[in-house]
């Protein structure tokens, strides 16, 4: 069975850009003539292959054919680019889910290294690091951060290290909260900074001092990495920050740690689909070069 290639570059980009307007502009042409190309696709292939909700998105059998779009797309990209005809290479951008911290201390340095050796660019979808390998199963993205030591069905892993985070409040926060340590009753409340109802992090870290007992603290919600930094430095609560974010923070006393060893370490993996392409090579390479900072086992 042969497959148009224009019908799945619009299938493609209907889910990447989550409407057949957005996907119609990427491509320069009608929402009718997406409209049209998606109909014969899903009448060669037999079956719904987009659902059409605010934003579209792939069904499972669409999901197949969307990374079939993605690798032919790289691909070709690669092929081009070792033949010498840069200037007929379609534009490629390669779907990579990152989350948050990353996006804000380490990541943008794999990027910057990732430009200086190719064309393509990188299409960033940030998210919590627990959730990013959804993404990568769905097929919503080539590639992500993530907590997930086993690999997602035909992606090939790397170890990264891990992120450490600290438990970290400014000194008057603690003077005022924690003047005799911090323990269950102290810590149940003190306000305390959640990312978002993903955001797991602090509930763990108060489970390791409180046990089972109820834990249920005044929350400031606040989806921003520095300005969780921010907050922090202002007395508003405490919360586990990157110490990629605070070091300085910490080494000047304008933040402190709310007790000895109050720190976790989330370990990292970068997975990705298992296309033999050099540009997905060439973002591996710099991904783990960027990632050097990370703690390390030992």
């Amino acid at each position: 069975m042969n497959i148009d290639h224009g019908n799945l570059r619009a299938l493609a980009a209907v889910v990447r850009e989550g409407s057949f307007e957005r996907a119609a502009a990427v491509l320069n042409v009608t929402p009718s003539a997406v409209s049209q190309r998606i109909k014969v696709l899903e009448e060669r292939m037999g079956r719904l292959l987009v659902q059409r909700t605010v934003p579209a998105v792939a069904t499972p059998d669409g999901q197949v054919l969307v990374q079939l779009a993605e690798h032919t797309a790289l691909l070709e990209h690669d092929a081009l680019n070792r033949l010498g005809l840069d200037e007929s290479m379609p534009q490629t951008s390669i779907a990579v889910a990152v989350n948050h911290d990353s996006l804000e201390t380490w990541f943008m340095r794999a990027a910057e290294l990732f430009a200086a050796r190719t064309g393509a660019t990188l299409d960033l979808q940030s998210e919590d690091q627990d959730h990013t390998a959804g993404l990568l199963r769905k097929g919503a993205v080539m590639a992500a951060v993530t907590t997930l030591a086993d690999s997602v069905q035909g992606c090939r892993i790397h170890t990264l290290g891990s992120m450490r985070y600290v438990a970290t409040c400014s000194p008057a926060f603690h003077e005022r909260y924690f003047p005799r340590g911090v323990d269950g009753r102290s810590l149940a409340g003190a306000p305390v900074l959640v990312f978002n109802r993903k955001d797991a992090m602090q509930a763990r870290f108060a489970k390791k001092v409180m046990g089972d007992a109820d834990w249920h603290p005044p929350v400031w919600w606040l989806p921003s990495s520095r300005a969780f930094v921010q907050a922090t430095l202002a007395g508003l609560g405490w919360t586990m920050n990157p110490l990629l974010l605070v070091q300085e923070e910490l080494a000047t006393g304008r933040l402190v740690p709310l007790r000895a060893r109050a720190w976790e370490d989330v370990p990292l993996y970068w997975q990705h689909w298992g296309v033999d392409s050099q540009t997905m090579a060439v973002l591996s390479h710099s991904v783990l070069a960027a990632a050097a900072g990370l703690v390390r086992r030992r």
